[in-house]
């Protein structure tokens, strides 16, 4: 699918970037192109990689003119600039509200100005009933990303997004915390013992992506149907793994964070289409003349519940660890 194409990831030498180069440098992709502010990571990648395919371009979300460069030429882009980090976005929203609500606009505008087949807008859980500015800055990502979907009939462009659960060993997660405290013999910490969290592994992250480009349609967002486990059920899971003898100490929850998370809202999941592994959320492209679009019958959205980490599979500790074995940072240890 991306023979001689080239393809712009933004946030690019985040994990999923890094990702997306394991599975396509091997391919006969003409270019990658990575975007991203830091200059160290970028350099760090370039050592790593060695790989002429890859071309790295320094600039920021926020700043159209950055992107406008990086963007020419380029058949497909995978926006997955993002301020992540929930606390550090509950202490400067605004700065949230710029990366990851007008920084996907950018990427947005660019890429339809340049004239790009495909766009994949990464999205997260916490932009569903989001009680965070993390969350609430990803649910108006999305909002923006279906808003410009509407215009985009006979342009050639496609605008489609994906959420995902917690990606597992990624930039911000919890599993390198627990793994770093592990080491040193400290506590492991958990917020609350029976929080619960969606479970992904890098590879489904871009396996969804993969599904997105192929199968979705202007203002569609995709799900993956994933396993969730307890805080506490992971905590232990590594301790196992590790034959560690640290304690579990619990020090309540940070600001903004949830007891679950939600993948699919009640709302979406009336309109949803079951893909087998995936659901289909479509936009609604309705326009504001509501009388015209009246229908006979009942909403179903009463006969529906939401897709959350506490109604999915739920993991125990040896499923776990056998999901945790699939991540090469704990391959690596644990093996040797």
């Amino acid at each position: 699918m991306f023979n001689n194409k080239t393809l712009l990831i933004t946030g690019g030498t985040g994990s999923f970037g890094n990702a997306v180069l394991d599975q396509f440098l091997d391919t006969n992709i003409r270019e990658i192109r990575i975007f991203s502010r830091d200059e160290k990571k970028q350099d760090d990648m370039r050592q790593l990689y060695r790989n002429d395919k890859i071309k790295y371009y320094i600039g920021d979300t926020r700043d159209k003119r950055s992107l406008d460069t990086a963007m020419r030429g380029v058949d497909y882009v995978f926006q997955a600039a993002a301020l992540k980090q929930v606390p550090s976005c509950e202490f400067f929203p605004m700065e949230a509200v710029r990366t990851n609500v007008m920084g996907c606009e950018n990427v947005l505008d660019s890429a339809l100005e340049n004239g790009v087949k495909n766009v994949i807008v990464l999205s997260t859980d916490k932009a569903v009933y989001p009680i965070n500015a993390m969350g609430m800055s990803k649910a108006l990502s999305e909002k923006v990303m279906v808003a410009k979907s509407r215009n985009l009939n006979g342009s050639g462009t496609t605008f489609c997004g994906t959420r995902y659960g917690n990606v597992m060993a990624s930039r911000g997660s919890v599993i390198p915390l627990f793994i770093d405290q592990i080491k040193k013999g400290d506590p492991l910490t958990l917020t609350d013992p029976q929080m619960t969290r969606f479970m992904m592994t890098l590879q489904d992250a871009v396996t969804l992506v993969l599904y997105a480009f192929e199968h979705g349609e202007n203002g569609d967002i995709f799900v993956q149907k994933a396993p969730a486990a307890t805080i506490e059920v992971l905590a232990k899971a590594l301790v196992e793994l590790y034959r560690s003898k640290s304690p579990i100490r619990v020090i309540g929850t940070r600001h903004g964070e949830k007891l679950y998370e939600t993948l699919v809202n009640r709302e979406e999941m009336a309109k949803a289409s079951d893909m087998g592994d995936y659901f289909r959320i479509p936009a609604d492209n309705r326009d504001l003349n509501y009388g015209k679009f009246f229908t006979e019958g009942e909403s179903k959205v009463s006969e529906v519940d939401d897709y959350t980490s506490h109604n999915t599979a739920r993991l125990d500790v040896e499923g776990t660890k056998r999901l945790l074995l699939k991540l090469p940072i704990i391959q690596n240890e644990i093996t040797r």
